[in-house]
Formats: C-alpha cells, sequence, structure tokens
C-alpha cells in the first residue's frame, strides 16, 4: 500500500507524456497510472509497444480502453447524419476523437478515486480546452495538471530532463506530426505552419498504390453505413474502416484545412479521411433524395452548430443532446445505396437506389409533364404563391 496521491495520466507514448510520467512520479511524488483511449488509431503491436514503454518509466499501473465501438456511437454517427465537414472541408478527424478519449479518461479517473487528472497537451493547441473542459465536468473533484502547458517547455527541455533521469528512448523527431484515429488521420509538418504550401506525396501516411478505377457500392439503413459492394457489416465503425483500406490507396479524402482555433487564431492542417468523406458525400446524396426541402434546409442549420460545438469541446452542452434527437429522427428513410467510381486522387459519385426516393416515376419526371397536377392547377398555384409580391410591388410602385 501506499499513502502517495493518484494520478491519471492522459497517455500516449509520445515525448510530451513520457516527460509527464517521469516529472508526476519524480518532482511531484505522486502514483501515476497511465491510459491510452483507442479510438481506431493503433494496431495491437502499438498497444503492447505503449504499455510497455509506460512500465518502464516508471507508471504504476498502465489501462488500455477499447473506444472505438462507443467513439462511433456517440459522436461519429451523428457527425454522418448532419454530413458535417467544418468550412465545407474537414471531418473533425481530430477534435471528435479528443472529446471521446477525454471522456474515457474521466471515467476511468473516477474509478480509481485519483486525486489528480493530468494532460500533456501544450498552450498553444484546441487540446488543451477540449481536455479541461471534459475533465472538469466529469471529474470536478480532481485537480488538472499541465505539466508542459504549465512549465512552457521546449521539445529540447523535455529530451534534456528525461535523458538526465536515465531514459534510454528514441524521440527523433519525424518530420511531419501524425495523429491517426477512425474518422481520419491528421498530418502537420513544415508546409501547414504558413498560408501557402501542401503536403508531398511522402507525408502522406498512405501512399497512392492503386491506378485502376473500381466501382464501390456503399449501403446505408437509416444513416448508418451498413455494406460495402454487397458485404453487411455487424457494426458500422467496422464497415467505415474497411471502407478507409478500399479508397485510402487512391490517395482519396486528402485535403488541408484552414480554420479558427478556439483559442482564436488560425491554423492549417492536413488530414487523410478517405473513409470519412465518402462515407458524408454518399449519405448525402440520398439524403438529397428521399428528405423533403426543409428537412434538409433545417438539418444543415443544426449540423452547422453541432460540429462548430464540438470542435470547440463542447460536447457536454445538454443542447448537443437535443440537436442529436433532432439528426437521428431525421434518419427514418435514409435507407438505400450509393455508388461510385474511385479513381486516382478523385471519386465520381454515380447516383443513388432507394425505396424511398422522391424522384419516384410514380409522379412523373423533372422537366417534363408531372402526373400529378394540370396546367391549369400550376397556373392557380403560381398567382397564389406570388400574391403578397404582386401587391407589395403595386401598393409600393410608385416609390420604387
Amino acid at each position: 500500500m501506499t499513502n502517495k496521491k493518484k494520478v491519471v495520466l492522459a497517455y500516449s507514448g509520445g515525448l510530451d507524456t513520457s516527460y509527464c510520467v517521469k516529472y508526476l512520479t519524480e518532482e511531484k511524488g505522486l502514483e501515476v497510472h497511465s491510459v491510452l483511449v483507442n479510438t481506431g488509431g493503433f494496431s495491437e503491436e502499438e498497444l503492447v509497444a505503449v504499455e510497455k514503454r509506460a512500465y518502464y518509466l516508471g507508471v504504476a499501473s498502465h489501462k488500455t480502453i477499447e473506444e472505438t465501438s462507443n467513439y462511433y456511437s456517440s459522436v461519429i454517427k451523428y457527425l454522418i447524419f448532419g454530413n458535417i465537414l467544418k468550412n465545407s472541408t474537414y471531418p473533425l478527424s481530430v477534435s471528435a476523437e479528443r472529446v471521446s478519449q477525454a471522456m474515457a479518461i474521466a471515467k476511468y479517473a473516477k474509478t480509481l478515486d485519483a486525486d489528480y487528472i493530468a494532460h500533456g497537451s501544450t498552450g498553444a493547441g484546441n487540446d488543451q480546452v477540449r481536455f479541461d473542459m471534459i475533465f472538469q465536468t466529469y471529474l470536478p473533484e480532481a485537480q488538472i495538471i499541465t505539466p508542459i502547458r504549465d512549465l512552457r517547455l521546449s521539445r529540447e527541455q523535455e529530451i534534456e530532463y528525461l535523458t538526465s533521469k536515465g531514459v534510454d528512448m528514441d524521440f527523433s523527431k519525424s518530420a511531419y506530426s501524425i495523429n491517426k484515429g477512425l474518422w481520419g488521420t491528421s498530418v502537420g509538418g513544415k508546409e501547414t505552419l504558413t498560408s501557402k504550401g501542401y503536403l508531398p506525396e511522402t507525408a502522406w501516411p498512405t501512399q497512392v498504390t492503386k491506378t485502376q478505377e473500381e466501382d464501390l457500392a456503399l449501403g446505408f439503413e437509416k444513416g448508418e453505413l451498413k455494406s460495402i459492394n454487397g458485404t453487411v457489416y455487424e457494426f458500422s465503425y467496422q464497415a467505415i474502416q474497411a471502407l478507409e483500406k478500399i479508397a485510402a490507396p487512391f490517395g482519396i479524402g486528402r485535403d488541408i484545412h484552414v480554420g479558427d482555433t478556439i483559442i482564436g487564431i488560425k491554423g492549417r492542417v492536413g488530414f487523410e479521411a478517405s473513409a470519412a468523406i465518402l462515407t458524408i458525400k454518399g449519405h448525402q446524396a440520398i439524403e438529397k433524395h428521399v428528405l423533403t426541402k426543409w428537412q434538409i434546409y433545417w438539418k444543415d442549420q443544426v449540423s452547422s452548430f453541432y460540429g462548430n460545438w464540438l470542435h470547440e469541446g463542447q460536447f457536454m452542452d445538454p443542447v448537443m443532446r437535443d440537436l442529436e434527437a433532432m439528426l437521428s429522427s431525421s434518419q427514418k428513410f435514409v435507407t438505400g445505396k450509393v455508388f461510385f467510381k474511385l479513381m486516382p486522387y478523385r471519386y465520381q459519385l454515380i447516383g443513388i437506389e432507394s425505396d424511398h426516393d422522391l424522384m419516384s416515376a410514380k409522379f412523373g419526371h423533372y422537366g417534363e409533364m408531372n402526373k400529378g397536377w394540370t396546367g391549369d392547377d400550376v397556373k392557380g398555384f403560381a398567382k397564389i404563391f406570388g400574391n403578397q409580391n404582386a401587391i407589395y410591388h403595386q401598393v409600393n410602385q410608385d416609390n420604387d
């Protein structure tokens, strides 16, 4: 038994969180319990290596929480329902992931009755805000410790400290920072630090190896991806993982996002998210056919707010549950198949098939004679529909 106070550390195995382990154990005298939350970005081999590294550094315990399924059902599902692409570009790959990870870490810290909860964020980015807000919401009794942010440490200072403690690990920095998860992979490098520049081919995590066209059919049931080319998946997150393997080697889903950070500065980040982009575009294509004009309009308003509020770490705001209920309700008839043609660096959306398609030939064809009304019906409708405009201009014609 130990009388040391407990701290739960959000641990990735990188330089920052490795520094945190040593600092919290040796300088603060705390009992460190590291936890890694897998949201689809780690292989089994990588998870084993991270755990081994944590114990080497001196943690009292290490926990891996498998969160991929819950990550999908509690967050990603609604990003699909809302067709959410921040600034019409970015599928919220990292911001959505951090929210899910922070909630899982806070819940775990509560089970350990932790006195402190810690993360390795710096003072420059969005993650510090996301972690802090969710930790203080779920576990207000635990003090938050952020050594890298609080001490304003440089990478070189962290390495120097770990070396002085006898830590023998390779912390050589890659030219590009990579963060991989179920909903995409972010890529940062020198090209994203300024307003001009595109990532070179070698920087992308998945190289382009497919050069021949491929047909792709995505099957949706009530808004969720369920099948790919006829293969049905028990869980939608498995379908997303399978789609990534099919499409990423084409170089589809690559882009650079420019947006506003939570702390008020502009930022650029590259990302590779072929499954996310194709899923959203396919889902949106079915919705265009099966939803009414006003369903689509109000979904767009709700989705824009939902995506921005999630990005800014406000996932726990109860209004988010209200918006999720609206998004879920809209998916009742979003069922069918979407057809794509995949090519290197691009895709074509061919069309959809759905029993709920409002372009049904039962009512005629757009641009041709409609079976649901007569020409006289339209004349009367147009006169009434434009009546207020006509009155306005007649009353005010002398003042135009």
